[in-house]
């Protein structure tokens, strides 16, 4: 699908700045909303909106279907009547520039559970239709949740044995017992769409589309896999037999390990791919568009044993294919998706993409390379459909990139990096002054259809602000935007860009 020339930012809610420890759905949100259009830009760029849980990370969540509970706007609430203003002017004193998820956790929720109290003592009756509309999952995920509280946090499969195999019995039990905490959990769902949704509208009023990021694997903790243990591949404990990752790349010499079950792919098919179906529906009713993590797992997917410590001893296993797509298309019509298919491309990958007309990325920071990929990834070679970044959330930031040695890249040497930066000066006639504006323009400046920019290239940030570092566990995900720090001449700035150029 072609998309309109059109430019945009990468920012996940999470990172805004506001004064409760997280970014949120409330007034920052709306004020960047306003920068976005004010700098003629056309796309924000999100991560998962998902309730995170291993690791803090959106790529690891405890549902495929829910939102983050930590994003609801406390202030929204408090106007409505549910929170008592005092409550939230007692709030700790959250640090500005990161997001301490524990900390957060521990101060928000609370707060959610009694704004549910008042809530659910006279439930309105968009919130009944609410939790009807959306039961399939819904009704899943908050008893998951409530079982995950009740057995102090720990995977569902180390659960009570009757509870990990889902004996119905203990199931109804269960409902009944935790009814208090399975709504808390409903109405923070309610919360977080209606939120949502509404600054979906005021995005759309100003020209803005939002692009979603749906992850090919869900996490093994999660009400997906704990609901639905036939669709993976599971021992009979409901432990992992085999797990996703990639094998030795460019951000680690022993692959990335990320530990997410693997589907039963055969499973999925004599179903006609139905959970799949409605993963895009629930995933596109939030978004306008969507950039598909990992497509190349579609084709062929990296499959390392249960137990191992690194991805290096896997092997490539056939994934569904064109078959999976054309069921996709056939229950939903032509989907507004961006692949993610960075990595090991192949030429049945490519075939892929071309097929269904989805464009691929490419980043601007791997252009100057030797890898034979580099060469799709310098701008010269861009066909028109194709989405482009200066970087992505798992890059070092552009000024971080161009300043240091290529830190927590393993694969990358010293050398490496001299060359690279000296093809770079040359290829884009810099001496790398403001090399972030420099990447920014040829970007804008280019044929690619759509161009996007982690908004800490804008600031011109380096890898203090960097927000996740592949193979890495812990300190990630947490960087915070600072109140102010976008700026009216940044805007002016990005708007005269894209007016030279069209977009």
């Amino acid at each position: 699908m072609r998309f309109p020339r059109s430019s945009g930012i990468v920012l996940h809610p999470t990172s805004l700045p506001g004064n409760h420890g997280i970014g949120d759905l409330g007034n920052a949100a709306y004020r960047f909303v306003d920068w976005l259009a004010a700098a003629g830009q056309k796309l924000w760029q999100v991560l998962p909106l998902g309730s995170t849980g291993y690791g803090d990370s959106p790529y690891q969540l405890f549902s495929a279907f829910a939102g983050n509970p930590l994003l609801i706007d406390l202030d929204a609430l408090a106007d409505e009547g549910f929170l008592d203003p005092a409550a939230l002017a007692a709030a700790p004193a959250f640090t500005e520039d990161e997001v301490d998820f524990g900390a957060v956790l521990a101060w928000k929720l609370p707060l959610l559970r009694e704004a549910s109290a008042l809530f659910l003592a006279s439930p309105r009756e968009d919130y009944e239709q609410f939790c009807l509309r959306n039961a399939a999952w819904l009704d899943d995920f908050a008893l998951f949740m409530a079982l995950k509280e009740e057995h102090g946090g720990v995977a569902w499969n180390c659960w009570a044995p009757a509870f990990v195999r889902r004996d119905l019995g203990a199931l109804e039990q269960a409902r009944t017992r935790l009814r208090d905490n399975i709504d808390v959990h409903k109405f923070a769902q309610y919360a977080f769409f209606r939120q949502w949704i509404r600054l979906k509208d005021y995005a759309r009023e100003r020209g803005i589309r939002i692009m979603g990021d749906l992850p090919i694997y869900v996490a093994h903790d999660s009400a997906d896999v704990w609901a639905n243990p036939e669709l993976f591949l599971l021992d009979e404990n409901g432990s992992c037999t085999f797990v996703a990752g990639v094998p030795p790349d460019y951000f680690s010499a022993t692959g990335q390990l990320w530990g997410n079950p693997i589907y039963r792919w055969d499973a999925l098919k004599e179903r006609g791919y139905g959970w799949w179906i409605e993963r895009f529906r629930a995933t596109l009713a939030l978004v306008d568009m969507v950039r598909l993590d990992h497509f190349r797992g579609f084709e062929a997917y990296w499959q390392v044993p249960g137990g191992e410590t690194t991805a290096i001893n896997g092997e490539w296993v056939k994934g569904p294919g064109a078959a999976f797509f054309a069921a996709i298309e056939s229950a939903m019509g032509k989907l507004p998706l961006v692949a993610e298919n960075l990595g090991v491309i192949t030429p049945e990958v490519e075939e892929l993409l071309e097929r269904f007309e989805y464009p691929g990325m490419a980043i601007l920071q791997f252009a100057f390379g030797t890898d034979p990929q580099a060469l799709d990834f310098r701008p010269h070679n861009y066909p028109r459909n194709r989405v482009a970044y200066s970087g992505t959330h798992d890059n070092e930031t552009t000024v971080g990139w161009w300043t240091t040695a290529g830190a927590g890249n393993t694969t990358r040497t010293a050398e490496d990096v001299a060359r690279e930066r000296t093809f770079a000066r040359k290829y884009l006639n810099t001496t790398g002054h403001e090399i972030n504006w420099v990447f920014i323009r040829t970007l804008i400046a280019s044929v690619a259809d759509t161009v996007l920019f982690p908004v800490q290239d804008v600031l011109g940030l380096g890898n203090e602000a960097r927000m996740n570092l592949p193979g890495t566990f812990g300190g990630n995900w947490r960087w915070r935007m600072r109140s102010g720090a976008l700026r009216p001449e940044h805007a002016a700035r990005l708007r005269d860009c894209c007016v030279t150029y069209d977009r």
